[in-house]
């Protein structure tokens, strides 16, 4: 059985790591072209690394013939189920679910309470040395929809609770009961639009949500609402977008866009009403420690053949060659 761990933080930096595997380094490297730290065929887990371009961090995957294990550092991993062709079957892909939550909300939160308190013209306004006063609603008393109530939609009502929020609503896959309330189903997303003052976006990209933000969404969003995406940019259609935002009737704030990174000449830019950050709602000071804590957690169950965490899919015959988002 092969036993090499493949891992994108030096394993030194890691406590808790069990023993038994061999563990290598390799994070691509600067221009992406480091090369591989040992024998492709001889790794068992394979860690993606962060924060690196696509090609970087799918180029050992054709190469990993006895791999039983890939782990992403990502909440989505829609860009790595569709390159998983060469994958023997019976390989588990895992997310980073419990890594990423924490600093999601909290930038999900900040953009919010930035949009509708004006900060982004404050900015300008400072840069300008001119003190420039004016009203701007508050998140208190405000009806916010949750659209994608996994661990991150979770998360983000926790930090919107201390706010007086009026509502949040809450939107998933699925519909079922918590202890905050209901969670609706997709289906009920046009209904609850109409009475939202803030729909924030953090559902996963598949197949069934790209494009769920297109401009049958964004007519049923009332006048003034403000639209926050923390997901992936393809969750919403850019031009129905566009098309609202050039109007004056709704704003956004918006982490991710489609395309990725938006091009400097892109109309998105100037439209009216709308915050940009390039997509920066994992990587913070709360990444590392909860990403060391995952790998360490998930590699001791691998060695001691226990339950994954996080199981997005194994590969196999209905999943090897399969397309995905």
């Amino acid at each position: 059985m092969t036993t090499d761990v493949w891992l994108p933080i030096p394993p030194k930096e890691i406590e808790g790591l069990p023993e038994g595997p061999r563990y290598l380094f390799w994070d691509g490297g600067e221009d992406g072209e480091q090369e591989f730290p040992g024998d492709p065929a001889d790794c068992a887990v394979y860690v993606v690394p962060y924060m690196k371009p696509l090609p970087v961090r799918v180029r050992p995957l054709e190469h990993l013939t006895h791999v039983r294990l890939i782990q992403t550092l990502t909440a989505g991993v829609d860009d790595i189920t569709g390159r998983l062709d060469a994958i023997v079957p019976g390989v588990a892909l895992c997310n980073a679910r419990g890594v990423h939550e924490a600093s999601t909300a909290e930038l999900a939160l900040t953009l919010t309470l930035a949009s509708l308190r004006g900060i982004p013209g404050f900015v300008r306004a400072q840069q300008e040395r001119r003190w420039e006063s004016g009203f701007h609603p508050a998140l208190a008393d405000k009806n916010v929809l949750i659209v994608g109530y996994g661990s991150i939609g979770a998360a983000i009502e926790d930090r919107l609770t201390p706010f007086e929020v009026a509502r949040v609503a809450r939107i998933a896959r699925e519909g079922r009961t918590t202890a905050r309330g209901p969670v609706h189903p997709f289906a009920d997303v046009l209904s609850l639009l109409p009475d939202a003052d803030v729909v924030i976006v953090s559902t996963p990209l598949t197949q069934a949500t790209h494009h769920l933000v297109d401009a049958g969404f964004l007519a049923r969003m009332k006048d003034g609402a403000l639209l926050v995406n923390v997901a992936r940019g393809p969750v919403v259609d850019t031009e129905a977008l566009l098309a609202e935002l050039n109007s004056g009737r709704i704003s956004a704030a918006l982490d991710v866009t489609d395309p990725e990174p938006l091009p400097s000449d892109h109309p998105l830019w100037q439209a009216p009403g709308v915050l940009i950050s390039p997509h920066v709602g994992g990587p913070s000071s709360a990444f590392r420690p909860r990403a060391e804590r995952l790998l360490a957690d998930q590699l001791h169950r691998f060695v001691n053949r226990e339950p994954l965490r996080n199981v997005i899919l194994t590969t196999g015959a209905e999943t090897a060659g399969a397309g995905g988002h």
